[in-house]
């Protein structure tokens, strides 16, 4: 007469294959953080006049100004190119992290991944 729970062994095994999924997603999240890192993102303004680079963590690691923009009477201009060029380079770095996420998860929108 005591059979006991029908379905329990099932839910445990799909328990313990879900926890092996979840740790493998993690390792290759770190994998993908990891390589994040090295990567760099380099957007350009005022049709190259100022270059910037950043790297996957979103760091700004260079900025080039090419001499001719460099105008001590319009140095608005000159803090907009920069601006313009470091946004630029942010959203490439934003958008691969995006994209990388992205194939990992499947495309589920996970709270606290991105």
């Amino acid at each position: 007469m005591a059979k006991g729970f029908p379905g329990r062994m099932g839910g445990m095994g799909n328990m313990n294959q879900m926890i092996k999924q979840a740790q493998k997603m993690q390792e290759q999240m770190l994998k993908m953080q990891e390589e994040m890192e090295t990567k760099t993102f380099t957007a350009d303004a005022g049709g190259g006049a100022v270059s910037a680079t950043v790297n996957g963590k979103k760091e700004l690691l260079d900025i080039v100004l090419k001499e001719e923009v460099v105008d001590p009477d319009d140095i608005e201009m000159l803090q907009d190119l920069i601006l313009a060029a470091v946004n630029e380079a942010m959203r490439k770095a934003e958008k691969d992290s995006e994209a990388q996420m992205g194939s990992l998860t499947g495309g589920m929108n996970i709270p606290g991944l991105f």
